[in-house]
């Protein structure tokens, strides 16, 4: 047998993207953002294989795109019969909203071994082939691909100054352990519509934190796809550039009277107002500045409110709104 010895090269990849979340995390949309970023706006080049009773539709204002509204049984043969149509029907974007329902759905693998009669163990020879020629269609098609899959809700407790709440979090995609690492990017989505990247063989999104998805997003994952020969990038030193000074230790920049007052008295409101560490990344995350900060918290404490009684929103401005700050904070 003789085989083929080539330099390898990165050209034209097809990227495979998981998006895992609870419901009402964004899968959705947010898989729709990225594709659009993926077709550069051409949402006609979008095909949605819909499991979840016609939600994609929701959607159908953000442009034209193709819907399989896939029905019981979940079966991967199924599936995999509506990548094939997308594919011969020329998109170049397939989205599968969710893949969970080929692993615990009606008609699904957990079902179909509930419903076999005798030895277990021999009849998991039975079905694991036929989830493994799924994934294998995913992996090998020669469309983007992003998927969505539910997690697991799980409750959590959690102690903040001495009193216990309850939180909702995801823990765990529904689907076979291991499926995850399958794909080049898998994201998590929160509750408050944020992602934060679980693995990125592209390291678009290394050390990012969390981030909303948005349409440029799937700008960024389509340039990197079509990059091909990846050379090592020579450094680029400005010239003629002076470097600016630094001031000597001794001399810090002298802070105005209202920035003196916001430094002084933040850590008292955010003590008072039982600020949590996940809060103040809260703030960051929606790029609050010590002003808005302070004026929100101030605003808080005259009303009487505490962090318990925050509901967040995806927009600062939106979340303003709903908490009837929105003429109290300046911007």
């Amino acid at each position: 047998m003789s085989f083929e010895i080539k330099t390898a090269n990165r050209q034209q990849a097809k990227i495979k993207i998981l998006l895992a979340g609870v419901s009402g995390s964004g899968k959705t949309y947010s898989s729709l953002l990225l594709a659009s970023g993926l077709t550069k706006g051409d949402y006609s080049k979008i095909g949605i294989i819909d499991t979840e009773k016609g939600s994609a539709s929701l959607y159908a204002h953000l442009g034209k795109f193709l819907v399989i509204e896939l029905e019981t049984p979940y079966t991967p043969e199924r599936y995999i019969e509506a990548i094939t149509a997308f594919e011969k029907h020329g998109v170049d974007v397939i989205i599968i909203d969710s893949i969970s329902h080929e692993w615990e759905g009606e008609g699904g693998i957990l079902d179909e071994h509930a419903n076999m009669s005798g030895n277990s163990f021999t009849n998991w020879k039975k079905l694991t082939p036929r989830h493994n020629r799924f994934i294998e269609k995913i992996l090998k098609s020669n469309c983007h691909i992003i998927a969505t899959s539910r997690s697991k809700s799980d409750y959590v407790m959690n102690n903040e100054n001495g009193k216990t709440k309850i939180e909702k979090q995801g823990t765990k995609v529904i689907t076979r352990d291991g499926v995850e690492y399958e794909f080049t990017i898998s994201f998590n989505l929160n509750l408050h519509n944020f992602a934060e990247c679980e693995k990125d063989r592209t390291e678009l999104f290394k050390n990012k934190g969390i981030f909303q998805i948005t349409h440029e997003t799937g700008e960024k994952i389509l340039n990197w796809c079509q990059l091909g020969d990846t050379k090592p990038k020579t450094e680029i030193k400005p010239k003629n550039i002076e470097k600016p000074t630094k001031p000597k230790q001794d001399e810090k920049p002298k802070l105005t009277d209202e920035e003196e007052k916001i430094k002084n008295e933040l850590p008292k409101l955010f003590e008072k107002l039982q600020i949590s560490e996940q809060l103040k990344i809260r703030f960051r995350a929606l790029k609050m500045n010590g002003l808005q900060v302070y004026a929100l918290l101030s605003a808080m404490d005259k009303k009487g409110l505490t962090a318990e009684s925050l509901t967040f929103a995806t927009e600062v401005d939106e979340w303003l709104r709903i908490e009837g700050f929105e003429d109290e904070i300046p911007y």
